[in-house]
């Protein structure tokens, strides 16, 4: 596949970075003030939102990793997305209300008023170091694809696309992110689009259709319904589905942000709506795709003598061999782009919580609209360059996959919990609260570490789907808590 790029197709790549940076450019006159570049003055359209926060949902790991799901399992990960609908709901019954009533931009000063000062300070730290991981993970990602079509090197590619996502970030603010994240939501849905279609006409023709195999292989079943939280069975997604969409929805600075960059509580419902319900059959067709990817290949051995060996590599595959010179170079844009609208997101709202969670509550209490604005893009170039640096440190990860658990599960695990408890109005001491997010992490790492042990250290194996280390995380932080909060509460009666 190396180079396999026409002239048409790398000036179409050259042409969308040029395109973004433009978009950057034209919305630095409209990004005056702190509140313009962090939620862009309250003025954007739901739908827009909408598409932005579905957006965050998606990356380039859904173009690869879910097609390469459904060709090597089943449809299991449509569990995950089904899971969105019941807790779209509450929080927009909940969360919502208060969130838009209060005009908060970062989530975290919700925690503070709730349960402490401690509970902000520790999300807002994990949030951002949690960022970092989450921009170097997708950075190489995206650029690992886009290096097999191109005769670069993949550091090269990774300070490519850093540098052009820094640049349009960096000058355009919060309206730059989301009214590029909808011309890349765009261009995504057009790719897989047009690649569902031409597959479909491959494996639906003929007396005898392909899509046979797919069936015959029950490549369309949801999973299985054992009672196991040891495999990859529904109840595991379900798990997996409704925790992360909470923590998502509820806790994450990424998707807060941007509906609460709306005029109205009513906009900002109508944003959530419209990015869940375009999001959950989005990922029927990444699926769909996977499936009829394992029927396009099922004669013959073609992935085999192109060396293919796993799910995830069978979509770069179709592209670089399928698709023709034009198309091929959208597709490629569409799923850069569903990169950049991911770290996009990622650099303006980290440089959000820097500003408002530490540099102004606690250094700089009366920092000007200038100085705000300042410290705001140098947050953004800052985290940028870190997120690009620790891309560059991912190509000599043995397994990506395995470091994004430990990344996600260790600073985005307790994030959930400190939330419900804040909801639930639970107040801990200093040292309470330390020890209930320790309890959480210790679990995590344990979930994490502890996997493969000798025979001597069985007992302390853990054998939990790695996907639902997080929620048993989240889990162990709410019992340690609710039992302090017990203890306080009945001290405070007795006294």
């Amino acid at each position: 596949m190396q180079g396999s790029l026409s002239a048409i197709d790398i000036g179409i790549l050259i042409l969308y970075g040029c395109v973004l940076i433009g978009m950057g450019v034209y919305y630095t006159r409209k990004c005056r003030t702190a509140e313009q570049f962090m939620v862009a003055g309250r003025s954007i359209p739901a739908w827009a939102a909408g598409l932005a926060v579905m957006s965050a949902y998606t990356s380039s790991i859904s173009y690869i990793a879910t097609p390469g799901k459904a060709f090597d399992s089943n449809w299991n990960p449509i569990i995950f997305s089904l899971c969105i609908l019941p807790v779209t709901w509450l929080v927009c019954k909940y969360a919502v209300p208060y969130y838009r009533k209060t005009q908060l931009i970062s989530v975290y000063s919700f925690l503070e008023e709730r349960i402490g000062a401690w509970g902000r300070v520790y999300a807002a730290l994990a949030f951002v170091l949690y960022m970092i991981g989450r921009v170097a993970v997708i950075l190489y990602l995206a650029s690992l694809l886009v290096s097999t079509f191109v005769p670069w090197n993949i550091g090269v590619v990774i300070i490519i696309i850093g540098l052009i996502t820094i640049v349009y970030t960096l000058l355009g603010g919060m309206e730059a992110v989301i009214w590029t994240d909808v011309m890349q939501s765009v261009i995504m849905i057009a790719g897989i689009l047009f690649c569902a279609v031409s597959l479909s006409f491959h494996v639906f023709s003929g007396p005898e259709p392909l899509i046979q195999a797919a069936i015959d292989s029950n490549k369309f079943s949801f999973g299985s319904w054992d009672l196991s939280l040891s495999s990859r069975t529904i109840w595991v997604m379900i798990i997996y589905g409704i925790t992360e969409a909470l923590r998502s929805l509820l806790a994450d600075q990424n998707y807060v942000q941007k509906y609460c960059s709306v005029s109205t509580e009513r906009e900002a419902k109508r944003s959530i709506w419209i990015a869940m319900l375009i999001y959950i059959p989005l990922t029927a067709v990444f699926l769909y795709i996977g499936t009829t990817l394992f029927a396009f290949y099922s004669q013959g051995d073609e992935l085999v003598r192109a060396g293919i060996t796993r799910g995830d590599q069978v979509f770069p595959y179709y592209i670089a061999t399928q698709v023709p010179s034009g198309l091929k170079g959208l597709i490629i844009a569409a799923i850069v782009a569903a990169a950049m609208s991911t770290v996009d997101s990622a650099l303006n709202c980290s440089a959000t919580v820097l500003l408002l969670d530490f540099h102004k509550r606690y250094f700089n209490p009366n920092i000007g609209e200038r100085a705000s604005m300042v410290f705001l893009r140098l947050g953004t170039v800052v985290w940028g360059l870190l997120g690009t640096g620790a891309a560059l440190l991912m190509i000599r990860a043995k397994s990506i996959l395995d470091v994004w658990w430990q990344i996600s599960g260790i600073f985005g695990g307790a994030l959930l919990g400190l939330f419900l408890l804040a909801f639930m109005r639970i107040r801990l001491r200093l040292w309470q609260g330390l020890v209930s997010i320790g309890v959480s992490i210790a679990v995590i790492s344990w979930g994490t570490f502890a996997r493969d042990l000798p025979a001597s250290w069985q007992w302390a194996q853990c054998n939990l789907d790695r996907i639902i280390v997080g929620a048993t995380g989240t889990a162990a932080l709410m019992v340690v808590a609710c039992l302090f909060g017990l203890m306080n509460r009945n001290r405070d009666i007795q006294t």
